[in-house]
């Protein structure tokens, strides 16, 4: 494959490369010790995209979408996470803006999708339930047309953000008579201020608050608040996952995380020298340096042979590897930390470093990689049945 960008792509990646360097606020860019961005920071981020038309450009032009090819989308996402800049929140601009501006009625565009990519609405998934695990499918939220209106009634969990969100799509079942489960369901939209919802925080084995229960106790939301048909939802779900599986392959922040690991053993102290002058340790790094190119080459082909703004089926391959090389990078600074990644918290006057601190924490995290945006066992499924042509 030839990499050299042309003239106007290598103009456009420098354009995006001072925006992100010198136009962001240095406090805004996530260094290593930091555990987590603040709802605050995010707001702040996605506003100052928005104020420079830089926040939703994979949508329709008339809401905000610029007229990129997708080698300049790529390029604007790999320059974002090669400077730190906090990722847009996947949930307003990769998943649910997405399927309103496809899917939705005009009144819904005109009235969700500029609050949406300015983060004046918060959304949150509500998709995952607990007796469905991966089998997204088996979901039973039920929804029940009362005249103008549904009533919703069910559980959802792993509910990510939750605690900050104003709004939440879910993925009910209105017809539960559908010859089919992936039948009979449909996609709404839900105010979390509506009497009945529910919000319950799971703790996590890294100690944070990131996901959550949901429960709908008969909840009634207007008829309106429907996006598309009645039991057409598992089609809108599915364009919506296929989204959030490009979004899962964060080349520019796995080479940044990579480079930084590199830095990190360099400042351990060793009998020959630092770490980073360990040969097995070297090898292990070129071995992933080699993966994340590989990564980045498969990227740029699945981003290229997207069809009439529907993700290529390839986009499992990103999702499986992208989800791979996180975890294994963040298992190499969980092992160069060594004994000093087993204190989560330190006292003021510690010699811990910050990268230490949270390395182990990070690592763990980040196992639900794995699972989110559909497990790896299902993307090898696809992969191997919907590509590959294998039939089990």
């Amino acid at each position: 494959m030839h990499r050299k960008l042309s003239a106007e792509d290598a103009a456009f990646q420098q354009r995006m490369r001072d925006f992100f360097t010198h136009q962001v606020p240095e406090e805004l860019r996530q260094g290593p010790s930091r555990r987590e961005l603040s709802p605050e920071d995010q707001r702040t981020a996605q506003r100052l995209l928005n104020s420079h038309g830089l926040a939703v450009p994979a949508w329709p032009l008339e809401w905000g979408g610029q007229d990129w090819s997708t080698l300049q989308h790529h390029i604007f996402r790999e320059e974002m996470q090669l400077a730190g800049f906090p990722m847009p929140l996947a949930f307003n601009v990769n998943m649910v803006g997405p399927v309103i501006a496809t899917f939705g009625s005009e009144e819904q565009k005109q009235r969700f999708l500029p609050a949406t990519a300015n983060l004046d609405i918060w959304w949150c998934q509500g998709f995952s339930e607990p007796d469905a695990g991966s089998d997204l499918a088996s979901l039973r939220t039920s929804a029940v047309r009362d005249g103008d209106e549904y009533v919703i009634n069910g559980q959802k969990t792993w509910t990510t953000l939750g605690q900050y969100a104003d709004w939440i799509f879910v993925l009910v079942r209105t017809d539960p008579e559908a010859p089919k489960k992936q039948q009979g369901i449909s996609f709404v939209l839900v105010d979390m201020q509506d009497p009945g919802v529910t919000v319950r925080p799971i703790k996590l084995i890294d100690g944070g608050h990131e996901v959550n229960e949901v429960f709908f106790d008969n909840v009634r939301i207007p008829a309106d608040q429907l996006v598309g048909e009645e039991n057409k939802g598992w089609n809108y779900a599915k364009f919506l996952l296929g989204n959030e599986r490009v979004g899962v392959a964060p080349v520019g922040s796995i080479k940044r995380i990579l480079a930084k690991a590199k830095t990190f053993a360099k400042s351990v102290a060793t009998d020959q020298g630092t770490l980073l002058d360990d040969p097995l340790l070297r090898t292990r790094i070129a071995d992933l340096e080699s993966e994340v190119l590989a990564l980045e080459l498969t990227v740029l082909r699945v981003a290229g042979s997207s069809k009439e703004g529907k993700p290529d089926p390839a986009s499992s391959i990103l999702k499986l590897r992208g989800s791979q090389l996180q975890q294994d990078i963040l298992e190499l600074i969980t092992d160069i930390a060594g004994p000093a990644g087993l204190r989560w918290s330190h006292p003021d006057d510690s010699e811990v470093p910050d990268w230490a601190e949270v390395a182990n924490p990070t690592y763990l995290n980040y196992r639900k990689a794995s699972i989110y945006g559909g497990s790896n066992e299902v993307q090898r499924q696809i992969i191997s049945t919907g590509i590959l042509g294998l039939k089990g």
